[in-house]
């Protein structure tokens, strides 16, 4: 059996590169701060010689892995695609490697996948999963900054990115009254924040308009094919609902779909509304009604805490709202 060859040292980089391990090591670091010639041929020997930096080595000398933690429930049909993707794009033009990690609806598998990534000895864990009482004092206990994101809890551990789903289940009740619609149907996952919007909703038509809203929960992840089932639910009502709120675009796009296959025009028998402003939201015929939150701030504002943090400050605040808006669209 013939043993692998050895792997490529700094030393081997520095000797066809014709400098210093340590000019080797600061390229490897930030290679802004080598002359561009030099930068150059440092570059040049990595590839010849095929060597990889053992970037972990060095983050322990300096007390900075350079590595960040971002948590997600699921990616399959997710309103979290448009942000995670944003949020990676520009944690790695800052220079951060991304561990990207499913947690699902387990608080057991979220704990497990933080307790991974400080055993890695990550700068920062971004997070929008559950979370039991072990792991908050996990968090607690750890020097790697925790940031929240998607919500805003009353006590973040860290410091929370993210909007009122309270907030917005009341623009979306006082936006459906707007538009003239007295028969509401909510379709909404079974978890928290979308919970949290349901009630809110229900709560403020109550308020402000009259009859009491019909309800389908679905099991998350929401998917596309469970409209098909809340469809069929809405068609036994005594009355057809002339409006659908549901917790998310591809919720409604499904809806969309099975209203349209039963022969009823979106929006004039049926408005839809869905959540996330996916980017088919806006490229369905009809185009769909939605509530959009702005996932490219929160990857800009949990980008600017690690730094704060990498630099030993704290960020200037522990909640940041970055808001929503309704964009009105045909659907609704």
């Amino acid at each position: 059996m013939t043993m692998p060859a050895r792997n490529p040292t700094l030393e081997d980089v520095a000797q066809r590169a014709r400098v210093s391990t340590a000019t080797v090591s600061r390229f490897v670091n930030n290679a802004a701060v080598v002359a561009p010639d030099t930068a150059e041929r440092i570059r040049e020997a990595i590839a010849e010689t095929g060597y990889i930096p053992n970037m972990l080595a060095g983050g322990l000398a300096s007390s900075k892995s350079r590595m960040v933690s971002v948590l997600i429930p699921h990616l399959s049909d997710s309103m979290f695609n448009d942000t995670i993707e944003a949020m990676v794009e520009d944690l790695s033009t800052a220079g951060l490697n991304v561990m990207l990690g499913i947690t699902g609806v387990s608080a057991e598998r979220t704990e497990q996948l933080i307790r991974d990534a400080l055993s890695r000895r990550v700068d920062a864990v971004i997070s929008s999963g559950p979370l039991n009482a072990e792991t908050r004092e996990l968090v607690r206990r750890s020097p790697a900054l925790f940031i929240q994101i998607w919500e805003l809890p009353a006590d973040p551990i860290g410091i929370a990115v993210g909007f009122s789903h309270a907030a917005a289940g009341r623009d979306i009740a006082r936006f459906a009254v707007s538009r003239g619609y007295r028969r509401p149907h909510l379709v909404t996952a079974d978890g928290a924040r979308a919970m949290e919007r349901r009630d809110a909703f229900l709560a403020e038509w109550r308020e402000i308009a009259s009859g009491e809203p019909s309800l389908s929960t679905v099991d998350i992840p929401s998917r596309f094919g469970h409209a098909r089932r809340a469809f069929a639910e809405m068609r036994r009502l005594p009355q057809m609902p002339d409006v659908v709120i549901c917790g998310s675009d591809y919720l409604a796009m499904g809806l969309v779909i099975e209203a349209q296959s039963a022969g009823l025009r979106v929006p004039d028998d049926l408005a839809v509304m869905g959540f996330g402003n996916s980017a088919i939201a806006g490229e369905m015929r009809p185009t769909i009604t939605t509530v959009d939150v702005d996932g490219r701030r929160i990857a800009r504002e949990a980008i600017a805490a690690i730094t704060s943090h990498q630099k030993g400050t704290l960020p200037d605040q522990r909640l940041i709202d970055v808001g929503f808006r309704i964009i009105a669209r045909e659907s609704a």
